[in-house]
């Protein structure tokens, strides 16, 4: 983990994402955002960032190259950038991932770990990539999670999705959901729960979480009635953590828990598939949620939505979950840099 004692702060290095999608849009206006005083270094390609700018009258914002050897100063209107790249801007074609974008965006990627590994930086708030360009790259990893937990060596990681009313993890995640109940499990269950439990503890500084614990089927199965997952499967995992000496509920409806986690019940939510955490989620933080990979050693946030590609490049792209990416980014690093009780 980086530390400060040499008196500079260190910046969040904020990868640039698919060049031919919103990141560099939406790195380019978190820079030029007045309530930001966090030092950004931009992992990406500097020509492509100042075609952007030209191109979204968003000029005014001095783009300048950055070596490992210098410091990185919050002023605002200024943003350094580590080139990775030598893209020519004519090589992108707004909306449309290629091999080169693919490589790119996972380039920026790689790089952004080395420097987090070397102290250069504070953690890493990532901007949306595409699937389909690392696919044509020939990059064999579903996202960002598996690049990061790759390169660092981690075997036990979860996405959170968290808000300042809402957070959710998931126990299963990209999967079809007839497949769901066939994928749970008491040590899956109980892992997400102990991830979870531990983020809460080391990335959000709260001393004793209280985590609320979802049932997969209606009124979580009332007493059986309505699916048996919940006595079989969720409850034992429940049961685990609290002897442990987690605090954890039982599994409850899943139709109610969710009001009352917003209401402060809860410090996060453990989900049983996709859709049942994001779409509560997204309905309170869908400009502002991030996305935070718990367990790896390094910091990692991201924006929670994907590269928009037909609005790429248009100026219609909100900077509102880069933002608060970045600024999570910080505030977890700086958790992890307190003294662990």
């Amino acid at each position: 983990m980086p530390s400060e004692k040499s008196g500079r702060r260190l910046p969040v290095a904020v990868t640039m994402g698919c060049p031919a999608g919103i990141g560099p849009e939406i790195v380019l206006k978190a820079a030029a955002d007045q309530s930001m005083d966090i030092p950004l270094l931009v992992i990406g390609d500097l020509a492509i960032l100042k075609a952007a700018a030209q191109g979204l009258n968003l000029s005014k914002i001095k783009i300048k190259p950055w070596k490992p050897s210098q410091p990185v100063c919050s002023k605002q209107n200024v943003l350094y950038c580590f080139d990775v790249t030598k893209l020519k801007p004519e090589q992108i074609r707004p909306g449309h991932p290629t091999e080169l974008t693919g490589r790119s965006s996972f380039e920026y990627i790689t790089k952004a770990i080395e420097l987090c590994k070397a102290g250069l930086a504070l953690g890493i708030a990532t901007a949306p990539i595409s699937k389909t360009g690392l696919r044509l790259a020939g990059i064999d990893y579903p996202g960002h999670t598996e690049i990061l937990a790759h390169f660092t060596d981690t075997k036990d990681y979860l996405m959170m999705m968290a808000g300042q009313k809402l957070k959710v993890t998931l126990s299963t995640i990209h999967i079809p959901l007839k497949d769901v109940p066939g994928r749970l499990n008491t040590d899956r269950v109980f892992r997400t729960i102990k991830i979870t439990w531990q983020s809460l503890k080391r990335d959000f500084d709260i001393p004793e979480p209280m985590i609320g614990v979802c049932g997969l089927n209606p009124h979580a199965g009332e007493g059986g009635m309505f699916g048996d997952e919940e006595e079989k499967i969720i409850a034992p995992a429940c049961l685990l953590a609290k002897e442990k000496g987690m605090r954890v509920s039982d599994p409850l409806p899943p139709d109610t828990i969710f009001y009352h986690a917003s209401k402060g019940a809860y410090d996060a939510v453990v989900c049983q598939y996709h859709d049942q955490g994001l779409i509560p989620f997204k309905l309170l933080h869908f400009e502002d949620g991030v996305n935070v990979t718990c367990g790896l050693p390094i910091v990692r946030t991201s924006v929670d939505h994907g590269t928009a590609y037909d609005i790429a490049w248009k100026g219609q792209a909100s900077h509102c979950s880069m933002k608060a990416a970045i600024k999570l980014a910080k505030f977890i690093a700086e958790n992890r840099l307190k003294p662990q009780g």
